[in-house]
């Protein structure tokens, strides 16, 4: 057991606060790095068990490998990550366009509507929005007709 004053902890660690002292060694205690309590009563970490830090001469060249390779990984997927963004990015462009493209041509069938409205409207000498509403509007004998078929389906299906 090796207790260590958090005065001590603070300084070597470059600490602001002993919260941030506390955060830091339960972090440790959960990473399994150091087996311990916390007194605070004294200030001071009781220490049971910590992982060492010496690393051998042969496990440097396996240490350096695998830090390589995991650079490598890195690289590879950042790489992977900057294409997939340029793709979006182009494809985003593209989408702007088509979207550019169609509200101009919406633009231009909406001026050509209104200017052809207006033309109709005036060679019959009426209202443009009036003329614009009567062409919406199905001509009378289309409304009559489809009712009365409906009719004649409602009695043909009560009958049988």
């Amino acid at each position: 057991l090796k207790c260590i004053p958090y005065s001590v902890l603070l300084e070597q660690l470059q600490l602001k606060n002993v919260r941030q002292l506390e955060d830091l060694v339960i972090e440790a205690v959960y990473a399994d790095v150091l087996r311990g309590s916390l007194d605070q009563r004294n200030q001071r970490l009781e220490v049971d068990y910590s992982i060492g830090r010496d690393i051998r001469r042969e496990e440097l060249s396996i240490i350096t490998r695998t830090l390589q390779e995991w650079c490598q990984g890195c690289e590879v997927v950042l790489s992977s990550i900057e294409e997939q963004v340029s793709r979006a990015n182009q494809h985003k462009e593209q989408q702007l366009g088509l979207k550019q493209q169609i509200e101009s041509e919406v633009a231009n069938l909406k001026k050509t509507i209104k200017v052809t409205t207006a033309a109709a409207a005036a060679a019959t000498s009426q209202d443009p929005e009036q003329h614009l509403s009567e062409l919406r509007e199905p001509a009378p004998g289309t409304n009559q007709r489809q009712a009365s078929k409906k009719a004649s389906k409602g009695k043909g299906l009560r009958g049988s």
